[in-house]
């Protein structure tokens, strides 16, 4: 295994912060994949899952098992960990500006079919491993004037010559679900199944620049660029399969899961080639994938307390119960319903809401909703 710390920019005089990578095969050997967990600062069960990771990928290379290069970055983010506010966490959003930690990462297609016109002009189509090299280099000029700026930057420049990224997240409380691209579906298929994923939530584009979309629709929007410069098809394949992973909920943090989850990304990694190990039985998939577009969430019209009904999991209909919000002050209760029919995934921790906060999500089967699909 092999180290590499990555020094922020410096926020304020005598304040250093440091990004970690550990790596783990040969680069040079074979494709590359990048794990990385808790980009949410405060979604602590992707950091059990790298604990264990990191033990089973140093038995597996001093065994001499692994083709390629698995870089591992165990906490993504050193910025959102220091952030405490009266003994809670706060590591979805900087506070310096309010942006989302998993938002406004770098759209390199531009600059990379750019830097590559010459060669597209003179009737040549450059291999994915040029476009890579091409990657590489823009993502070093990518600015890192603040501390933000260069967390991005860094864990953007380790994942955009990747085959495989996977982002380990969690939501308040939740089942296991997947966030990816739709066109590289097929490929994150046997992942689902893998993890025992209970829905996988699929978008050409969800809004806001996430992380996995950087590094997978890349590829999509550079097609579209050498299509509408040349009038044909590019040969290039999705060459990077991205996808976020939603690891249960926030206190869904023990060995058993995070053991679990960690056998299913290595078992997917064999299904991939890059682990020398009996292929993996592929167990069934629980739920068709189902569009983002169809996630709907459920508002509340009124502040109190709130009451849910015990149906996580479950598919819910239209305008059934999931929970009622009561107000402390006049005695009244509100039911909150789902507006479709769909499955139950994810909803709120807290338990005093306020009015027109989301408190769950449905996922159902047809594309309603456009614009940004994911929570602020």
């Amino acid at each position: 295994m092999r180290s590499e710390h990555h020094i922020l920019t410096h926020c304020t005089p005598g304040t250093t912060r440091q990004l970690v990578s550990l790596h783990f095969g040969d680069a040079s050997r074979g494709p590359k994949a990048l794990i990385q967990a808790s980009l949410h600062a405060d979604e602590p069960p992707g950091l059990l899952v790298a604990y264990h990771l990191r033990r089973e990928l140093a038995a597996l290379e001093s065994e001499h098992r692994i083709h390629g290069e698995i870089v591992l970055v165990p906490m993504a983010n050193p910025v959102g960990s220091a952030q405490r506010l009266l003994g809670r966490a706060l590591g979805r959003f900087e506070l310096a500006g309010g942006e989302n930690f998993n938002r406004n990462y770098a759209d390199l297609s531009d600059a990379i079919f750019s830097s590559l016109r010459a060669e597209i002009d003179a009737g040549h189509t450059p291999t994915v491993s040029a476009v890579r090299a091409a990657l590489r280099a823009a993502s070093l000029q990518l600015p890192a004037h603040s501390e933000l700026q260069c967390l991005r930057k860094t864990l953007l420049r380790l994942a955009i010559d990747a085959d495989l990224v996977l982002d380990l997240h969690c939501d308040n409380e939740a089942v296991l679900h997947l966030y990816t691209a739709t066109p590289v579906w097929p490929a994150v298929e046997p992942l689902a199944r893998l993890l025992g994923a209970e829905v996988a939530l699929l978008a050409e584009e969800s809004g806001g620049d996430p992380f996995d979309e950087a590094c997978s629709m890349l590829w999509t929007r550079l097609r579209r660029r050498y299509r509408e410069h040349t009038g044909k098809e590019a040969a290039w394949p999705d060459a990077c399969v991205a996808v976020t992973v939603e690891l249960r909920g926030e206190t869904d943090v023990c060995h058993d899961l995070a053991q679990r989850d960690a056998r299913a990304i290595l078992a997917w990694l064999t299904h991939r080639g890059m682990i020398d190990a009996a292929l993996p039985e592929m167990p069934p998939l629980i739920r068709q994938p189902r569009p983002l577009e169809g996630s709907v969430p459920v508002l509340t019209p009124r502040g109190g307390v709130l009451v849910h009904r015990p149906l996580l999991g479950q598919m819910v209909r239209q305008g059934q119960c999931i929970a009622e919000v009561i107000d402390p002050l006049s005695g009244e209760s509100s039911e909150l319903v789902s507006a479709v029919d769909g499955l139950l995934y994810a909803r709120e921790s807290v338990r005093t809401v306020h009015a027109g906060m989301s408190i769950a999500k449905v996922a159902g089967l047809d594309a309603i909703r456009i614009g940004h699909l994911l929570s602020a």
